[in-house]
């Protein structure tokens, strides 16, 4: 639980960093966390649909859930393609890119080396 805590208030000063960095203020910041957290709530709902018909257990469910979190290829592959093309919205659109890849990978990482012994047994 402690860990938990320390998790979620080191993505929020890193968020913040960041935010400062590029000069955002705190509730875009904070609409930006949230249009990156959302979705991954969605994504674990579409991989826990998608386990629906496996003979996979719950608790081996639980952690192909965990483990779909961390996101970065595709925010790093086009993330700055919008500001390469001049478009106006191109360094807001890198900035969400950067903030998706600075939380989900970290935070994913630890979800998966924190609950692998305890949902994954060796067959």
């Amino acid at each position: 639980m402690l860990k938990s805590i320390a998790l979620i208030m080191l993505i929020g000063m890193s968020t913040g960093w960041v935010c400062r960095k590029v000069k955002l203020p705190g509730l875009i910041g904070m609409l930006f966390t949230g249009i990156i957290l959302g979705p991954l709530i969605f994504r674990m709902a579409g991989v826990a649909l998608c386990m629906a018909g496996t003979k996979l257990k719950l608790k081996e469910r639980a952690f192909c859930m965990l483990a779909y979190t961390p996101k970065a290829t595709v925010q790093a592959a086009i993330g700055g393609v919008p500001l390469s093309m001049g478009l106006a919205c191109g360094n807001t659109v890198l900035t969400v890119a950067v903030l998706a890849i600075i939380i989900t990978a970290p935070l994913g990482a630890f979800a998966i080396d924190m609950t692998y012994r305890k949902l994954l047994k060796k067959s």
